[in-house]
């Protein structure tokens, strides 16, 4: 059972997938809730295109996406140098570029399920609701937020998981820096490449569809529990 146990290397490499996929999910959410109103409740020329661009990511091979935000936010670039220069972040080849790298993969999946979870909910209880006084923020966070919320812990975990499993993008802008940004898909390459690998390759392999697999049972057990509260109320 020796091949079952992980080097250090490779508990730092779940460890910082791990990082990565929390902070590119919490970083996106409140865009995601934004941009998903704006889609659900927006009436306005070039609605289309903004959709379009919401989900451009998917329909992109990761390889463009992440060559693109090595353009925009290198150090060199537009958006990286401005950055870099007044407040000190920098994305390009550190864990912060493979959130932001992670983050704009998964932005269409968790836009989409948010969506359809506000298209859902029922116009009338919101007028009730500007009938009685309340204004747009509070609407939204009295009545359609807390309906909506196992769409929201559903596009959280979808995000999360595709940021687990992220790889194109990522290596692309961020490079397959070992403790730096070597997440669990990129070590998994890594192992591949070399011989004898295999063993690492599984063992990584493994412990991913354990970690997606318990993020979907999560998100099943949340959302089903946020829904019968929202039935409650």
């Amino acid at each position: 059972m020796d091949w079952l146990a992980l080097s250090d290397a490779e508990w730092t490499a779940i460890r910082l997938s791990l990082r990565v996929s929390a902070v590119a999910m919490l970083a996106s959410l409140p865009f995601g809730i934004a941009i998903a109103l704006i889609l659900a409740r927006g009436r306005f020329w070039g609605k289309s295109i903004v959709n379009g661009l919401v989900h451009l990511p998917l329909i992109l091979p990761p390889v463009v996406t992440g060559y693109l935000l090595l353009i925009l936010f290198g150090k060199r670039g537009p958006i990286g140098a401005f950055l870099a220069e007044t407040i000190g972040l920098v994305f390009s080849f550190r864990w912060t570029g493979a959130a932001l790298a992670c983050a704009i993969m998964g932005f269409p999946l968790m836009v989409r399920s948010i969506r359809l979870s506000i298209e859902a909910v029922d116009l009338r209880l919101e007028q009730a609701a500007s009938t009685l006084g309340a204004g747009p923020i509070w609407v939204f966070a009295t009545v359609t937020l807390p309906l909506i919320i196992p769409g929201l812990i559903a596009g959280m975990i979808l995000s999360f998981a595709k940021a687990m499993g992220e790889f194109g993008a990522t290596i692309t802008f961020v490079s397959n820096i070992p403790g730096e940004t070597q997440t669990l898909s990129a070590a998994i390459y890594t192992f591949t490449q070399v011989p004898g690998g295999d063993a690492g390759a599984m063992r990584l392999t493994i412990i991913s569809i354990v970690i997606s697999m318990a993020a979907l049972m999560l998100s099943e057990l949340l959302a089903s529990r946020a829904a019968r509260r929202v039935e409650r109320a």
